[in-house]
């Protein structure tokens, strides 16, 4: 694919630990229409339609991972979980971590307007790296990539801010109904370590109102208290 300046995606290929067939898929990933506006000979074309795809990759990987790692979770919660997930700001921050920004192909103006740092530019343009590693290498490496990125994202559910924050919300509830605070305790873990299932219960005043599984202590917890609020009559569950 002529034309196309530095940077050198050597560097991106290795971060993203992919070493494309075809990597004219990942420099188009990387042209913003800004650059087709200025230099119209230079590629066939901008990432948009890649972006399109991404989309749908990621959604796709997401909705499955969070299947899996909450699975009594209603369909709701999933849906506001995945939107937390997927949302700009999210696809920003984890652009970032990478320093996606400095890969971009962008025109005169759009650099000049600080392009490289905007969450616009930087959520589209990884929803378009996740494509272009589809298309050339599979879903499989999709997966792999996305999880390894998406690594530091996964707490944040259960953490503060979280779209659905059920550990604070049975906090409150515990506090207020019994003058207690949950406890939790790790009941099991299981796999192999890079794939690992963790149960936990949490009890109030001596019992245990609930039990969850997750890949991670944190979203156990966070399962464990979604049950014990159901139970409470205190849940998100629509």
């Amino acid at each position: 694919m002529r034309g196309f300046p530095v940077p050198d995606i050597a560097d991106l290929q290795q971060t993203l630990g992919v070493a494309f067939k075809e990597p004219a898929l990942l420099r188009q990933a990387l042209v913003h229409s800004s650059y087709i506006n200025e230099n119209p000979a230079a590629v066939p074309g901008h990432n948009e339609r890649l972006e399109f795809l991404g989309d749908a990759v990621l959604g796709l990987v997401v909705a499955e991972e969070l299947y899996r790692a909450f699975p009594d979770l209603s369909e709701g919660a999933l849906t506001r979980l995945r939107a937390a997930l997927v949302r700009r700001d999210t696809l920003a921050r984890v652009a970032s971590s990478i320093d996606l920004g400095a890969f971009l192909f962008l025109g005169k103006g759009e650099e000049a307007g600080g392009g490289r740092g905007k969450s616009t530019n930087l959520a589209g343009t990884l929803e378009a790296v996740i494509a272009a590693i589809y298309l050339d290498a599979g879903m499989d490496s999709a997966r792999d990539v996305v999880a390894r990125l998406f690594a530091l994202e996964w707490p944040r559910l259960s953490g503060p801010g979280a779209v659905i924050d059920f550990k604070s919300r049975l906090q409150e509830l515990a506090q207020s109904r019994f003058q207690r605070t949950p406890a939790y305790r790790l009941v099991s873990e299981v796999g192999q370590p890079h794939d690992m299932v963790f149960t936990v219960e949490v009890n109030v005043n001596g019992e245990v109102l609930g039990s969850g599984s997750g890949r991670s202590k944190k979203l156990a917890e966070t399962e464990a208290a979604r049950a014990a609020l159901e139970r409470l009559g205190g849940g998100f569950t629509s």
